[in-house]
């Protein structure tokens, strides 16, 4: 294995020379931006941070202070182009906020964008430590939740009564000599990191106390480590910005901001006054996409038992659009969607309770009543292509059973959220310029795939999670709300509860 005895840029080897074999007992050092990560730029994780903290205001003034940090940043010094991005994205907010977005918005968007030399080496040795200039609570939740660092490095940021002041803490931003000190500190005299990987020259203070050197050279059409090969994959985020926010998007969701506001109101009130059968036309008229596939089940005969079409749940509006796509009125249960929710639903929202007996006997009269029944048995939306496990509670009740794939596809915002404000949940989806369903009518169980035929309630479930999953191609998940809400918001997901477990990766 090849030691650099040299620290002079061209003289270094670069990542792609160094072997990734037998480094099972080995330390690795390395920088973040540009190194761990392929972009260089941070500006875009700061963004995400400062719409989920403070909306559009916040992030309107990030945007305007770019500049100023970018001059900083290639003419000044490094530390003072970040102290201005650190100053303009926390500065008033609660350090409980900025932990709760690091922990549940920013390691999607991290997991996107590992570097996969970097990576390959890096995940091969047994101990990791990561140095970055970026704050340490931004960082922190990502790389040791889902990429196993043992040691984590970055700049910290000064509070007070529990708010950032928007200052650094202690002497300075963790960059050049100060990334030398800091690891010299954690690792001490008498332990030197087998390999130092860093991408500019400001990291080579800290690379010099490694035995071996290699540096990342920029390469902009590096494809990035796919997400679902890493050792956790990201299942669950949450966050309402669909791409990481370089400066042009953040200009272009700035600028579509009020625009999206008032479409997103007209498509909502439109939709709540309009008789179902024309929605699909308000919709498309609108900008709306909406994809039909297979055969929709026909109505109800008079006298008739409602039919029960068991959907994936992609976002709390899902049960109009098979409403819509049907042409006619049907009813939905849900635990937790809003009052006002319920009120602009152009359909029945029935309230689930999470009691058993109750609820069952809450599905059973609308069938009863001859009334087609939209249900979501994962109880939760999920964004990521995985089905959460199903609730086998439909499966006792009736064997008219219509499986429903759904697919969503949003290009700006999230329709869904696990810690914000779950009323603005279908307003955020309709502020896409063109917000997309896909819904997949399967053939209905047949009587013997049911629990008419003996098969038990889990059993029924089960089959269904598989047949939807393989209609829109989704993997199958034993994860339950439960588990989401416990990874995004640190509750079990009852209605009104405060947090009470400490967020934990999914």
């Amino acid at each position: 294995m090849a030691v650099s005895k040299t620290h002079s840029a061209n003289r270094i080897p670069t990542i792609y020379q160094c072997d990734s074999k037998g480094r099972e007992n080995h330390t690795v050092v390395a920088d973040l931006d540009g190194t761990l990560l392929i972009d260089r730029n941070s500006f875009p994780y700061f963004a995400l941070i400062a719409f989920d903290v403070g909306g559009i205001l916040r992030l309107l003034f990030l945007l305007l202070a770019a500049p100023l940090a970018g001059f900083l940043y290639r003419f000044v010094s490094e530390s003072a182009g970040i102290r201005v991005l650190i100053f303009a994205t926390f500065a008033g907010v609660k350090v409980s906020a900025i932990k709760s977005a690091a922990s549940a918005v920013l390691p999607k968007h991290y997991s996107e964008d590992l570097h996969p030399e970097t990576w390959r080496v890096f995940s091969s040795c047994s101990r990791k430590c990561v140095l970055t200039a970026n704050p340490r609570i931004m960082v922190e939740p990502f790389l040791k939740n889902y990429l196993g660092v043992d040691v984590v490095l970055g700049t910290e940021i000064s509070s007070y009564k529990g708010f950032a002041t928007g200052f650094v803490a202690g002497s300075e931003v963790l960059v050049g000599k100060n990334k030398a000190v800091a690891l010299r500190k954690a690792f001490g005299n008498e332990t030197t990191p087998d390999i130092g990987i860093g991408d500019r020259k400001t990291d080579f203070p800290f690379m010099r106390l490694c035995k071996e050197r290699y540096i990342v050279p920029s390469r902009p059409r590096v494809q990035p480590v796919r997400p679902e090969t890493l050792p956790k994959p990201v299942i669950f985020h949450d966050g309402r910005l669909v791409q990481k926010p370089t400066p042009l998007i953040t200009l272009l969701i700035i600028l579509w901001f009020p625009i999206g506001i008032l479409l997103s109101i007209l498509r909502v009130f439109l939709c709540s006054i309009s008789p179902i059968s024309l929605c699909i036309y308000v919709l498309r008229t609108l900008g709306g996409q909406l994809t039909i596939k297979g055969t929709p089940p026909p109505p109800t005969t008079d006298g008739g038992r409602g039919i029960v079409l068991v959907c994936s749940h992609r976002t709390v509006i899902d049960a109009v659009y098979v409403s819509v796509c049907l042409r006619r009125m049907t009813s939905t249960v849900s635990y937790s969607v809003p009052r006002f929710s319920e009120f602009i639903s152009p359909i029945r929202t029935c309230r689930l309770t999470r009691d058993r007996t109750k609820d069952a006997k809450l599905i059973k009269e609308i069938l009863d009543e001859g009334r087609d029944l939209v249900i979501c048995p994962e109880g939760t939306t999920c964004r990521e292509p995985y089905l959460l496990r199903f609730s086998p509670l439909f499966a006792e009740l009736t064997d008219q059973i219509v499986p429903v794939g759904i697919i969503t596809k949003v290009t700006m915002f999230y329709g869904t959220t696990a810690r914000g404000y779950k009323w603005l949940d279908p307003f955020f989806f309709f502020m896409n310029p063109m917000p997309a369903y896909e819904v997949t009518f399967l053939n209905k169980l047949q009587l013997e795939e049911t629990c008419s035929a003996g098969k038990s309630n889990y059993e029924v479930a089960n089959n269904v999670q598989e047949i939807i999953a393989k209609s829109v191609n989704y993997k199958c998940t034993r994860l339950t709300r439960r588990d989401k809400y416990r990874a995004l918001a640190g509750t079990d997901g009852l209605v009104g509860q405060k947090p009470t477990h400490k967020v934990t990766s999914s």
